[in-house]
């Protein structure tokens, strides 16, 4: 079947029964191992992303999986505002969010009273919303048609990875394919290829942490309901009359499908669990106590998991580089699992075409390491801490969970200490060796090391626009029109730099400039970003700032470019 098949019309069950084609390649026919500059191995949403944006940087890309299906069931479905915006940059961000559920607001629930609700995006002005709910094949499915249009990039289905061995001139693959065996060569070799990774056992690695002792059932149920009654929020309760003594985690996906999470305890039988006898009798009460009534509804898809915060120690091995589930796991409170994968991928695409292309040294790739088990840390922290709120392991610890949550719902100061799960947000990446600390005083969360945030502007045609769309994949300078601006615009920097760096005028409203390629018409630029006429703000590849200056000079930006390339 072609890849085209899986167009906008398709369907869940459709997407999920489409097998790619096995082509036997000449790779395998080769007198010797054919050498690969880049070699992706999975073809889930993280290894699919890192190579589709490899291969729109003009890399040359090999993508090798074990399979030849995408994803069975649900999987992965919440996907956040960063994650869509980096998929908008690798032109998928728009078929994502149409077949997705948007949503922003949150429900908790105590028993059977609502204690509050909560906003994830209250401001106006984001393209965005903080998150859509989709289903993990339809991610991959939009993510595997934008791949097929990349003549750069090759996909291999039915490819495992049996053998890996390293030498002085990168790594030697064992694959394992309907044909049998062959070896391949690689400069360089990245590893999206699951929590059970078997790139990471054939490297002797493991992921070490805390593995939980609770079980969850995830069940996806199609049925008709009302949206008024389930609209497009995220509603978790504790305790709820229909599980005593459990929690309950409920989101809409497309297609009239519900994911429900059925808290379990240890001592369920998984596979008990999974029948449908058992899961029938826990989603009718649960309707029930939502709706007042029995709704017909069937059993698209089940689950039962143990989940663990772990992560490995390295995520890079020399030529080898471990990128979302592989190098870390998180439990699902909080969605930070797919969604740190991706911004994995996002950080090491740039940082490898750099190096690549002679514009950086091997130490770049150092970085991604640093940077992401940063990223991976703050998400074990939070993850690991809503686990032990949602399912505590004392009565001490439950008789405090529950006055928090009684607390909650009058006292907004107790809604800080409930925890359903810290919803995913972009890592800070504070102590980065990337970074140019701060020269001048700003405020805001724009720091350096933090993810660019978007806002409305007015383009050159005079339409609205956004401002992250306006953003390359290079080096961006975003500078604020005003007393020395159109000099450094002219000439951003005073030598000659290994990369190309954009300049991005913007027209403050304090400073209206007909010069300026945009206008920030709505002062959010200058909100968000403490930007005044004059201001700098140099934004990396993927879109995180690593400098900015009130006064920015040529010199001073061509230093902080070349720092960002780990040159300093």
């Amino acid at each position: 079947m072609a890849c085209a098949t899986l167009g906008y019309g398709s369907d869940g069950k459709t997407i999920q029964a489409f097998e790619f084609d096995y082509r036997r390649s000449p790779d395998q026919d080769a007198a010797a191992p054919v050498r690969h500059r880049v070699v992706v191995v999975g073809g889930g949403p993280v290894g699919l992303s890192l190579a589709i944006d490899l291969a729109q940087r003009g890399q040359r890309v090999l993508l090798l999986d074990n399979d030849s299906r995408l994803s069975t069931g649900s999987r992965a479905i919440c996907f956040a505002k960063r994650t869509l915006e980096i998929w908008d940059r690798l032109g998928v961000g728009n078929a994502m969010c149409a077949k997705g559920v948007g949503w922003n607001v949150g429900r908790v629930f105590f028993g059977d009273e609502q204690l509050y609700r909560f906003d994830l995006l209250p401001e106006e002005g984001h393209e965005r919303p903080a998150f859509i709910n989709l289903q993990q094949y339809y991610a991959e499915a939009f993510l595997a048609v934008r791949a097929a249009d990349l003549a750069n990039l090759e996909i291999r289905w039915k490819n495992s990875v049996v053998a890996l061995e390293q030498d002085a001139d990168g790594v030697r693959l064992g694959i394992g394919t309907p044909d049998g065996r062959y070896t391949i060569a690689a400069d360089h070799v990245i590893a999206c290829d699951g929590s059970r990774s078997p790139l990471r056992a054939l490297l002797g690695q493991e992921s070490k942490g805390r593995t939980f002792r609770d079980r969850f059932l995830i069940a996806d149920i199609r049925m008709q309901a009302e949206a008024a009654a389930f609209p497009a929020e995220r509603w978790f309760w504790f305790d709820p009359p229909f599980h005593p003594n459990q929690s309950v985690l409920l989101h809409r996906q497309p297609d009239g499908v519900w994911r429900i999470d059925f808290q379990l305890g240890w001592d369920a039988d998984p596979e008990e669990e999974r029948k449908p006898e058992k899961i029938k009798p826990r989603v009718d009460a649960m309707l029930r106590q939502a709706l007042g009534r029995e709704v017909p509804f069937e059993l698209e898809w089940a689950s039962v998991y143990t989940f663990a915060c772990l992560r490995m120690e390295r995520f890079r091995l020399g030529p080898v580089l471990f990128a979302g589930d592989s190098a870390h796991g998180v439990s699902p409170f909080g969605a930070r699992g797919a969604n740190s994968g991706v911004q994995d991928a996002e950080n090491l695409a740039w940082k490898l075409d750099a190096v690549l292309r002679g514009a950086a040294g091997d130490s770049l790739l150092d970085s991604y390491a640093e940077e992401r088990e940063y990223a991976a840390d703050e998400n074990i922290l939070n993850s690991t801490r809503a686990t032990d709120f949602i399912t505590p392991k004392s009565e001490i610890s439950r008789l405090f969970r529950d006055a928090v949550l009684q607390l909650s719902k009058s006292h907004p100061f107790a809604r800080t200490l409930v925890n359903s799960g810290r919803l995913s947000v972009p890592a800070t990446l504070h102590g980065s060796p990337l970074n140019t600390p701060d020269g001048d005083a700003f405020a805001g969360l724009m720091v350096p090391g933090a993810a660019a945030v978007d806002a409305p502007v007015r383009l050159p045609n005079q339409q609205r626009g956004w401002l992250l769309r306006q953003l390359g994949s290079g080096f961006t300078l975003l500078l604020a029109a005003g007393e020395g601006s159109a000099a450094l615009a002219a000439q951003p920097s005073d030598r000659q730099l290994p990369v190309r760096l954009d300049v991005l005028t913007i027209a403050l409203p304090a400073a209206v400039d007909g010069r300026a390629a945009l206008a920030d018409v709505d002062g959010l630029v200058a909100q968000r970003y403490d930007l005044q006429p004059g201001n700098a703000v140099l934004l990396r590849p993927d879109h995180h700032v690593c400098a900015r200056w009130r006064r920015p000079d040529a010199a001073a930006v061509a230093r902080a470019v070349t720092r960002a390339l780990a040159s300093h």
